[in-house]
């Protein structure tokens, strides 16, 4: 089914709404201090590294080994997200990571922290960091009602906003009095606590979970699902619109704090902060927002107001000057991605969720690591008030494309889950694996009926392929007129069963009885194993 862009405002909950809710709020504040202990930890390595080396390119690598694990392993992450227990999932990566930060922290008080495994580790953090991230998202729908949801996503924005302003001010003071094995320390501390607070945390749907999907289907499953949902590749393509000349503000505002207004660390803490209390007040602003503004209105005036962020920032050679203009840009960076998040939060069944979310994180790490290498070849080339002037100018472009490429209104689909199809009934026993499985279903349509059948059978195209069929076609029956024939081909038997028990949703069975209700009879459903 298409959507329609977003024409109507949505009241929303309290900002606080979902620290109401106990489990929300123990996990929250656990994870707050997971990313003020892994700000803590970037900044430690670095230290560690220019105490030991002084070299540069080591020094900017850690940050690379911290994010370049959220590319590569976000939808394998997404896959296991999505095929074995959340909780389970996410209390192993957590040990896993406090192991590994036990042996860094040893290592390091004892002297025996040589570069290399220094950033090797650093690798493993961000890829358990990478495998948290699409696990935590989808369990968010799980602790909140969905009315909630917006508001979770924007607590979620504070808790990075207030890590990345808290972790690297209290990391630069225990290093200076105790030395990075003190920090590494804490931030092991970190994982354990969230671990604790997961182990006691009980899933209501942890006894709910089918067998699980086979790792490399889950894969391809996922990325079908996104290549064919035109909902969810228009939020990737608002985010990423929007993070690209966004990530001019991070990747340049360091530059701008010690070559242009002369601060050193405790200044800049005082810029990053200045974001934070903007991202706070933004998670506060946005239910109010939310229910006087569409989706559309709050992405172009947070647009908007970003790209004036972006030429002050250019321009500003006063502290007072630049702090105040932080505090839009906090508020804006929060409105839009708290709204894209939840967005892709609300829209996505569950099968598919955690897979869905990694795309995103992609996405949102990819476009941030992209932008920040280019506005900063762009002022190495040419100046900051050009590369700022030159990021302002693509976030305006970009909200102006808000005219053609607007959000899609999702509020009417109904996205919970719909088990409608009839369980078939065959002559062979064919095995989960077995496959490709060929399924043909046979309409009979009136003349009169017959362009509007067809043109109804391409939300039941979507509905297909986003479920499990690698390809799909309607044909015309050349012995019979009036009859049209769907084909499509499942990759497997269990792929097929998927759809029956689970994958569809009540937009996707509203779809089907849109077509149905335009022909003269039930259909005809044949499913066809492969010979071999």
């Amino acid at each position: 089914m298409s959507a329609e862009p977003v024409t109507a405002p949505v009241a929303s909950p309290s900002a606080w709404a979902p620290l109401h809710i106990a489990v929300f709020r123990s996990l929250w504040l656990a994870l707050l201090a997971s990313n003020i202990g892994t700000w803590m930890q970037t900044v430690g390595a670095q230290w560690l590294l220019v105490e030991q080396s002084g070299n540069d390119t080591l020094v900017a690598v850690v940050q690379t080994a911290s994010t370049l694990p959220m590319l590569l392993l976000a939808l394998p992450s997404g896959a296991l997200a999505d095929t074995l227990d959340r909780r389970r999932l996410l209390i192993g990566v957590q040990a896993f990571l406090t192991a590994t930060g036990i042996l860094l922290t040893v290592l390091t008080l004892t002297g025996h922290m040589p570069a290399t495994l220094l950033l090797t580790l650093t690798f493993a953090f961000g890829a358990g960091q990478a495998l948290t991230a699409p696990a935590w998202q989808a369990v968010i729908p799980e602790l909140v009602p969905r009315p909630q949801l917006a508001s979770a996503s924007a607590l979620g924005a504070i808790s990075m906003n207030l890590a990345r302003a808290v972790g690297p001010a209290v990391a630069g003071v225990l290093i200076a009095q105790t030395g990075a094995g003190v920090v590494f320390g804490l931030n092991t501390l970190t994982f354990a606590a969230f671990g604790l607070v997961l182990w006691r945390w009980r899933s209501p749907t942890a006894g709910d979970a089918a067998a699980p999907e086979r790792f490399a289907a889950a894969v391809r499953a996922g990325g079908r699902y996104v290549r064919h949902s035109p909902v969810v590749r228009r939020i990737l393509l608002r985010a990423a619109l929007f993070l690209v000349p966004g990530s001019a503000l991070w990747a340049l505002l360091p530059l701008v704090a010690s070559r242009r207004l002369g601060l050193g660390s405790g200044g800049y803490g005082i810029l990053l902060a200045a974001v934070g209390v903007g991202a706070v007040a933004g998670a506060l602003l946005l239910p109010r927002m939310r229910a006087r503004w569409s989706m559309n209105q709050l992405l172009l005036v947070s647009g908007a107001a970003f790209t004036v962020v972006l030429v002050v920032l250019g321009v500003a050679r006063v502290e007072l000057a630049v702090v105040a203009v932080l505090l839009p840009a906090g508020v804006a960076w929060v409105m839009v991605l708290s709204s894209v998040n939840a967005a892709m939060q609300l829209f996505l069944p569950n099968w598919v969720r955690a897979r869905g979310l990694a795309v995103y994180q992609m996405v949102f790490a990819g476009a941030q690591a992209a932008g920040a290498l280019a506005w900063g070849a762009l002022s190495d080339a040419y100046g900051l008030v050009p590369a700022h002037l030159a990021a302002a100018a693509l976030m305006g472009a970009g909200v102006v494309t808000l005219r053609w490429w607007p959000m899609r209104d999702t509020t009417g689909l109904n996205r919970e889950p719909a088990v409608f199809w009839p369980e078939p009934h065959l002559e062979l026993d064919p095995d989960d694996h077995d496959g490709p499985v060929l399924v043909t279903v046979s309409y009979p349509v009136s003349a009169e009926h017959e362009q509007a059948f067809v043109d109804a059978m391409e939300a039941v195209r979507r509905s297909r392929l986003r479920t499990g069929a690698v390809r799909w076609g309607l044909f015309r029956d050349g012995e019979e007129r009036g009859r049209f024939v769907e084909a499509y081909l499942v990759p497997s038997w269990d792929e097929h069963r998927r759809q029956h028990a689970g994958r569809l949703t009540g937009s996707d069975r509203e779809a089907e009885e849109r077509a149905q209700a335009l022909t003269d009879g039930p259909p005809l459903v044949s499913h066809l194993l492969s010979a071999r």
